[in-house]
This record gives structure tokens, sequence and C-alpha cells, in this order.
């Protein structure tokens, strides 16, 4: 769709040096950007009248274990007068897994944000009241990251030919 490469463009041409990649699946265009440029960038597309990107869908966590940056969060923007969707994603090592809050520009971010935190352990810097809410307080892993082995190998029980080995 056009509309897609000139929304692309229009975020290339603002933040061209913050796009590390561009691409469009299907219907929805998708942009990488980098992880301190998310916040101008989605308030660019959210004020700028050009853009209309007035509603966050969603925001999620993501990990990737192979890549350079392994954890990333992903915004879904809806344009509703156009019906448009857009998808940004921002990479951020874990070391040090930081992103700038999106809950003065959405309200609705505040509760995304928090179960992102929770399951991924991605915080967002100037959120208000950042707190695990779906896991006990005192758990001390992330356990949507995938940093543990996907069977038990103390496991004595288990016939592999039974899950066809």
């Amino acid at each position: 769709m056009e509309e897609n490469k000139e929304i692309i463009e229009i975020i290339r041409g603002k933040f061209g040096s913050d796009i590390v990649e561009s691409e469009t699946d299907g219907d929805m265009p998708s942009v990488t950007v980098t992880s301190g440029s998310v916040y101008s960038i989605i308030s660019f597309l959210k004020n700028d009248a050009s853009a209309g990107y007035e509603f966050l869908t969603d925001l999620c966590g993501i990990h990737y274990p192979d890549n350079k940056l392994p954890l990333g969060v992903i915004y879904h923007l809806h344009n509703l007068r156009n019906n448009m969707r857009l998808r940004i994603k921002t990479f951020v090592p874990v070391e040090c897994p930081e992103v700038d809050s999106l809950t003065p520009l959405f309200s609705a971010a505040n509760w995304m944000e928090r179960e992102t935190f929770d399951f991924y352990g991605i915080r967002f810097r100037w959120h208000p009241n950042l707190k695990r809410i779906l896991n006990v307080e005192y758990l001390d892993i992330f356990p949507m990251r995938k940093e543990y082995p996907l069977e038990d190998p103390t496991r004595e029980d288990k016939d592999n030919r039974f899950f066809g080995r």
C-alpha cells in the first residue's frame, strides 16, 4: 500500500539516523529504531497531523537470545482516521534493559509496561509505578526470557519414544 511507504519515508526523513531498519509485512509497516529514540518518534507519530497515530494498540516485550541485542519492545500504533497500523520495534542489551516510558503520551501504556517489566525485566524510565503485577514480588527471574533449558535434564521417568525422538 502506498500509505505504508509514505509513513516509513516520513519517519526516515525526520529520524534518519535513529532508524535501524524498516519493512512492510502484509499491510503493516514495521520500523526498528534505536532505544533512545523511541519516545521522540512515537511522540511525533501521535502529535504530528501528517502521521495521526493517536492510539497505542499494544506494547509487549520480546526475547531473541541469539541477537546481538536480545531483549526488545514492540509497539503497535493505530491511525484511526485512515485505519492504518504501524509497528515500532526497539532492542536493548540484557545488561541494561531500559527504554523510555510512554505513560506521558498514552495512559494505557502504564499496565502494558508493567507487564513487560514483570515478564522480561525491561525497565521503563519515568514510569510512575513500575512493579510486578502478575508474578510474586520476590521472584528473581523473568519468566518469558529464554534463559532456561526447555526440558529438565534430571528427569528419569521420561521415555523419548513417546515424544517422537
